[in-house]
């Protein structure tokens, strides 16, 4: 009996040295329940399986959506996908942490439940009741509840977009629009806001907001003076027209509607941000590449100043607008009024030769396709675009082009470049400016 207590004594002396770190000091042990089964760190935001089992919120959330339908310690099935907070083990590792502060252990903070899918399914369903009575107060005070939860967390989000909101937000919008704009005014921004977080739409929704009366109010909000309504306006027209379903069909009602074209070139002239000038040159860009109107549309862009506009741009813009402006470009240089204005702007040709093999292999692409474009309707006998071309260095940089290699259509392009500028070579000197004064300094 003696040996057997000594043997504990000992025991316990073993363990308290191995618990002492280099320095001589005791080290805090994390209590066993309040550790994470997966991660085995202090649990911050403590939630109970069905299991039985208790987890930390983030690790038991990516285990379920890495699409695991068991408990990941016992691993039984579980009967809901549902985490429930355990707030007593959350109090009990606040009150630890509280007690060991004099070893450095912050209080964890006391953690906002997220919103579940029953939740979400009854404020939607009061939306719903909200839009067939034209309540639009209510309406507005619920989906800015919905808005407001969405932006707490993106836990909130992904379950408020899984439960079919984007429906449910455009079907509204829709709703709201066949009644007096003016007096819908604020419940159709407040949707519309909040649909913008909830994007990408499905082919259910896109059906409800691309709808004429809802179209109407989103050209209405794109023409506004208000910068988060055009934003939003802009946001939801590019989602509308990217998607295959029923594009023509869009495009045919934007190119129709009043004011819709100056409003977009409106926010490529006086930008609010980058992410709504590369949606106007988005939307542009199908309007003039993909239904059966384009020239009409391209003819009437030229005329609005997009050429120089555009060419200004171009100069010193960042990749994924230079894409974006470049691909307007080689759609409205098909119309040959497009051509004509582009021969005139002395931008025109150094702007295009410096985006070869300079932006992306995009970039390069489209730079080919209008330099290509301008070449083959020149009609000049002096060479007009042809010697400008070969002024600023075009033969050499499609030569380059050529020897790293490029796909082939654009191959087939620059090997007819190469041909239409060859026979004006001898008549200038080939100069490429970027390159040739690089090192040159002003001599004032």
């Amino acid at each position: 009996m003696i040996s057997s207590w000594r043997k504990r004594r000992a025991g316990k002396r073993a363990g308290k040295e191995q618990a002492r770190n280099e320095n001589g000091e005791m080290e805090l042990s994390i209590p066993r329940d309040f550790r994470c089964p997966i991660s085995l760190d202090l649990m911050k935001d403590p939630v109970t399986l069905s299991s039985g089992i208790t987890y930390d919120r983030p690790n038991i959330e990516k285990w379920i959506e890495a699409g695991n339908f068991t408990c990941p310690l016992t691993n039984r099935v579980l009967r809901s996908l549902e985490p429930i907070p355990n707030h007593i083990i959350r109090k009990k590792i606040q009150d630890w942490c509280v007690e060991n502060r004099s070893h450095g252990i912050e209080r964890i903070p006391t953690p906002r439940v997220p919103v579940s899918s029953m939740e979400v399914s009854e404020i939607l369903s009061k939306i719903d009741v909200a839009c067939k009575k034209q309540d639009g107060s209510r309406c507005l005070d619920l989906v800015a509840k919905v808005k407001s939860l969405a932006k707490e967390s993106e836990r909130n989000k992904r379950c408020i977009v899984s439960n079919g909101t984007g429906n449910v937000l455009s079907e509204a919008f829709a709703a709201f629009s066949m009644a007096a704009f003016d007096e819908n005014v604020s419940v159709l921004e407040e949707i519309l806001s909040a649909l913008v977080i909830m994007f990408p739409l499905d082919g259910e929704a896109k059906g409800f907001l691309g709808s004429a009366s809802a179209m109407h109010c989103l050209i209405r909000f794109l023409s506004s003076g208000d910068l988060s309504r055009r934003r939003n306006a802009v946001l939801a027209l590019k989602e509308l027209v990217s998607s295959m379903e029923d594009q023509r069909k869009i495009l045919n009602q934007l190119s129709e509607m009043e004011g819709a074209i100056e409003a977009l070139l409106k926010l490529i002239k006086s930008p609010i941000c980058s992410t709504s000038t590369k949606a106007s040159l988005t939307i542009i860009y199908h309007m003039i590449t993909s239904y059966g109107n384009e020239k009409q549309v391209g003819n009437k862009l030229v005329n609005l100043g997009i050429v120089p506009l555009l060419l200004e741009m171009l100069v010193d813009a960042e990749r994924g607008m230079c894409e974006k402006a470049l691909g307007v470009l080689d759609g409205i240089f098909d119309t040959e009024q497009g051509r004509e204005m582009a021969c005139k702007n002395a931008l025109t040709m150094p702007v295009l030769v410096k985006k070869i093999l300079r932006v992306s292999t995009m970039a390069t692409e489209f730079s080919v396709s209008i330099l290509w474009k301008l070449c083959k309707n020149e009609k000049k006998e002096d060479g007009g675009v042809l010697i400008e071309a070969l002024q600023v260095g075009a033969f050499q940089k499609l030569l380059l082009l050529l020897q790293l290699g490029c796909v082939e259509k654009t191959k087939d392009r620059v090997s007819d470049l190469l041909k239409m500028l060859n026979p004006y070579r001898s008549k200038i000197e080939c100069v490429d400016p970027i390159d040739h004064f690089k090192g040159l300094k002003r001599p004032f």
